[in-house]
């Protein structure tokens, strides 16, 4: 029996501020790049550093979360799963993107201009593996759905789906 895992945990710094749309049926993506360092000794024995720019995609509100607090440079821990699209380019070619799909992500750091070294209070959300399975399309339909924690909801607010 083949047994399969496809599960990332990373920690880095945006590179740029998150990019929010909105796909047809409403469902929110919120897409970013994070900066990931790596230090190590070469064969000289001299350190050396390398860093890997890696594209995140973030689905639902945790979307609409991500796009509010996160700003360039801020740091963040991203637990999710790698996935490879592919699609023709203008020129005829085949094209290939690969990148995150996060389930959670957390923020990390002070909150900015606080300089106090407090945490952001700001939520973070485990997201449900099944809502990041696309139909044929290859997009989420709009019965999808985020699991939320009554901690992070407001006792006025209203449930986003």
């Amino acid at each position: 029996m083949a047994v399969s895992l496809n599960k990332v945990m990373l920690i880095g710094n945006l590179t740029r501020d998150p990019e929010l749309r909105y796909i047809p049926s409403g469902q929110a993506v919120t897409t970013f790049t994070i900066a990931v360092n790596r230090t190590y000794n070469s064969k000289a024995g001299e350190k050396k550093e390398e860093v890997c720019f890696i594209r995140i995609v973030v689905w639902a509100r945790l979307a609409e979360i991500c796009n509010e607090y996160l700003k360039k440079g801020r740091p963040v821990f991203v637990e999710g799963r790698i996935q490879t699209r592919s699609w023709d380019g203008p020129d005829g070619n085949k094209r290939y993107s690969t990148e995150v799909v996060a389930d959670n992500v957390q923020f990390l750091g002070s909150k900015p201009g606080s300089g106090k070294g407090e945490t952001a209070d700001v939520p973070t959300m485990d997201v449900d593996d099944s809502i990041f399975e696309a139909p044929e399309g290859g997009m989420p339909s709009k019965k999808d759905s985020v699991s939320l924690s009554k901690d992070e909801l407001k006792p006025d607010e209203e449930i986003p789906f």
